[in-house]
């Protein structure tokens, strides 16, 4: 078993995957990690979709790239399996618990030797018709939930970089 803060000091963000799919026991394990996310008044109230079918990953992906203002661009760097994390629209905590789940579920991809990426643009990727289509098809009502964002998994091509020194004067004392 890793120790947490190696594992925090160790997971950078991976911007090119190997084409090989994340084995389905783990992606449980990470989507575990983020059910056991804290929540606001422990509401539970995100929602995990997890695309794995590589059309939909790929369509998903150049609908981000769109966004992002790159044409033809894979906004999800050719990783095979993408997690998105829903929260109730107008949730109080909805943005906290969401980014909650996003952190645990990278966390733990880490620790499995899986990369990651925080994928911004959730909820506008799910705005176009393209991303209605894919929520209608997932059975998670758009009228009722919205992306915080995304995160996506897989195995990364090449050695994942150490962490570069951490800036000073970030912490104060009363």
């Amino acid at each position: 078993m890793h120790d947490i803060l190696d594992v925090l000091k160790g997971r950078r963000s991976v911007r090119k995957y190997k084409e090989e799919p994340v084995p389905e026991d783990l992606m449980e394990e990470i989507i575990q990690a983020g059910l056991y996310a804290p929540t606001g008044m422990n509401r539970q109230e995100t929602l995990i979709l997890k695309i794995t079918e590589p059309s939909a990953v790929r369509e998903l992906g150049q609908i981000n790239g769109k966004l992002m203002g790159r044409e033809g661009f894979d906004g999800f760097y050719g990783a095979p399996a993408v997690l998105c994390i829903f929260s109730r629209r107008g949730a109080r905590t909805g943005i906290h618990d969401g980014c909650s789940v996003l952190s645990n579920m990278m966390n733990e991809a880490a620790s499995l030797g899986l990369g990651t990426c925080w994928i911004h643009r959730g909820k506008e990727q799910f705005e176009t018709p393209e991303g209605k289509e894919l929520l209608k098809k997932s059975g998670i009502d758009g009228d009722a939930y919205e992306c915080v964002d995304s995160v996506v998994v897989g195995f990364p091509e090449g050695e994942i970089p150490p962490a570069g020194p951490r800036k000073e004067g970030r912490v104060f004392s009363i």
